[in-house]
């Protein structure tokens, strides 16, 4: 019988075992971020309608993606599109002290044509840094997207950077573009041409092919930027050749969203497709604060996909699926009693266990200590209750399964587990 009700449309269920590969990941970020000084901040999934309206008035994200609604007290809400104004929202609100670094792993949501990597409800892995204008932390934070996506596995990686320089020079940089981008109007594609007068800077994030065309002669923003601009860029730059980072100057670099100042970044995974190989990217945003009402406030941040960033794992081959966390798998054809006593004291000793249920058959329980992905079975018949044993044997090798008591079984597996411990390590560096 067919399912009455399915995922919404540009959504989808991650199911195990291919979820424990989002575990860990979000896991690996965790500690990175963690290891670089950031704690974690979760904030509400929905905001008022406010907060994302004045960092992107005009933009797709907020005229045609956000899902946006009225709820029971009549308040305006959105359901979160990005992740950097409301992390802007609770610093403001909380007063925390600077640098306040935090990092986030959270749903975001845009209606948009579902794509590969790219769902209505996708999850987003991000950073931010809120009260420093100094340019090595922007360091700091691409360094973090970038060794972490090295941490993954993924070679193929590209770093653009780009600077959109003080909110003076973006302005003076925009009326450039505009009278640029009027006298070749009938060029751009027709899509486009309606951002030429109130979003001129958007015209260069185009991917359609006559538009392109006109963009690769535009004017560039290194050409309009003023002396601290400059000097806050080649500091960026000189931080990325320290750390061996190696980066491509994007000038057209100027990222979709207004709040963006100085360095904007984005990373590419050349393992996919051109046109959807962004695995995530960000910058700075000193004037963000002032235009959520708060005091002038330096900030900047990134924000990672986790699917595109597990596609472009795929791609490379590399981000597999980890081993279950069930180390044991209690087989018990003696009524059940054993399974739950041995796979409680298994757990408390700190050992992933897991058992048969329903009074199944021996031939039924093993399948499923073999689909569990559990070293050993834990097994337990009429003779070895009986004399007070457990017949235990390890599912990943020609080892012969031994008798071992029921008061001697968590220390034989613990030892033999760091036992296999030790030979996978000596194997990977010998």
């Amino acid at each position: 019988m067919a399912a009455t009700f399915k995922a919404p449309v540009g959504t989808r269920d991650t199911l195990p075992p291919e979820s424990r590969r989002w575990e860990a990941l979000v896991a690996a970020f965790a500690g990175a971020a963690g290891r670089a000084g950031f704690g974690l901040l979760q904030s509400p999934t929905f905001e008022d309608l406010g907060v994302f309206e004045r960092v992107g008035e005009g933009t797709d994200i907020v005229t045609k993606e956000m899902y946006d609604f009225e709820d029971k007290g009549g308040r305006h809400i959105a359901l979160r599109p990005e992740g950097t104004a409301p992390v802007v929202r609770a610093y403001l609100e909380h007063h925390p002290t600077d640098p306040w670094k935090v990092w986030y792993a959270a749903p975001t949501f845009r209606y948009e044509r579902p794509q590969a990597g790219r769902y209505r409800q996708h999850h987003q892995l991000g950073v931010e840094v809120l009260g420093s204008v100094d340019a090595d932390v922007d360091v700091e934070v691409i360094a973090l997207a970038w060794d972490f996506l090295s941490d993954v596995g993924l070679r193929r990686v590209k770093l653009l950077v780009n600077s959109m320089g003080e909110p003076e020079d973006r302005v003076r940089y925009a009326g450039v573009l505009q009278t640029f981008f009027r006298d070749r109007l009938d060029a751009l594609a027709e899509e486009d041409r309606e951002k030429v007068e109130h979003h001129p800077l958007r015209v260069l994030d185009s991917k359609r092919p006559a538009t392109a065309a006109v963009v690769a002669d535009a004017p560039r923003p290194a050409e309009h930027l003023a002396e601290a601009a400059t000097a806050h860029f080649a500091r960026v730059q000189a931080g990325l050749d320290a750390l061996g980072i190696p980066f491509t100057i994007e000038p057209r670099l100027v990222r979709g969203l207004d709040y963006y100042t100085r360095t904007t970044f984005e990373l590419q995974a050349e393992a996919l497709d051109s046109a959807q190989n962004a695995v995530g990217g960000g910058g700075r945003y000193d004037d963000l604060a002032e235009a959520l009402g708060g005091p002038s406030t330096p900030g900047i941040g990134f924000g990672m996909g986790v699917e595109r960033v597990l596609l472009a794992a795929d791609a490379e081959a590399v981000w597999p699926v980890p081993d279950s966390p069930v180390e044991v798998f209690v087989v018990d054809v003696t009524g059940g009693d054993v399974a739950r006593d041995l796979t409680s004291r298994l757990r408390r000793a700190g050992l992933g266990a897991d058992r048969g249920f329903d009074g199944r058959s021996m031939k039924s329980q093993m399948k499923a200590a073999d689909r569990s992905g559990a070293r050993f079975a834990a097994i337990v018949g009429e003779d070895e209750a009986a004399a007070g044993v457990v017949t235990l044997r390890d599912l990943r090798s020609d080892h012969p399964q031994e008798q071992v008591s029921m008061n001697d079984v968590i220390d034989t597996i613990t030892a033999a587990h760091s036992g296999h411990a030790a030979e996978s390590e000596a194997e990977q560096h010998g």
